[in-house]
Parts: structure tokens; C-alpha cells; sequence
């Protein structure tokens, strides 16, 4: 089996990105952090995000950025905390790289 990317799913404040930085560098592959992201996109942080647009409106932000990160290869990515109880989202991950938890 041939893997060119990887998905770290855990609890929240569990160490996906920490270890995601490190085993990103240890394999010379690029990194992203669904939740940076987010908050990169939206100017804010996930905190306010669910405090002013709600859990809804976060979890289909998530989505989105999911789809903007299939195409990648060779990238660790760390999930958000909830990002693997969403139906969806797990059996995209699972059909795009697998889920390793953390």
C-alpha cells in the first residue's frame, strides 16, 4: 500500500496538531489544520465562530474546507475535534486517506 496522506482525528486539544507538525516534517510532507483554516477564511476564531454563527454554520464550514483539501497529496492534515462524528466527513476521509487517531 502506497499512503500520500493522512488524517489525524482525535479528541479536541488531543495533540492532532501538534503531532501533524511533527510527522509532517518527519515525512517532508505539507500540513494543514482544518481548524486553522477555518479560521484563516472566516477572520475569527473557532470559539467566536460557534458563539456568533452557531455549531451549524462551523460543521458546514468544515465541510467546505474538507473538499478543499481531497485534491492534496503527500499532507498530514489534523481534523477538527467533532470533524469525525459527522457521517459525511468520516466516509470522506475514509474513501480519501484514512483517519488515524490521536
Amino acid at each position: 500500500m502506497n499512503v500520500d496522506k493522512i488524517y489525524l482525528v482525535g479528541f479536541m486539544a488531543s495533540g492532532k496538531s501538534t503531532v501533524g507538525r511533527v510527522l509532517a516534517a518527519r515525512l517532508r510532507w505539507r500540513f494543514e489544520d482544518v481548524d486553522h483554516l477555518i479560521e484563516v477564511r472566516e477572520q475569527t476564531t473557532v470559539a467566536e465562530i460557534f458563539a456568533r454563527h452557531g455549531e451549524a454554520y462551523f460543521r458546514a464550514a468544515e465541510r467546505e474546507i474538507l473538499a478543499l483539501l481531497q485534491p492534496l497529496r503527500h499532507v498530514v492534515i489534523a481534523t477538527g475535534g467533532g470533524t469525525f462524528a459527522d457521517p459525511d466527513n468520516r466516509t470522506a476521509i475514509n474513501m480519501d486517506g484514512g483517519a488515524s487517531p490521536v
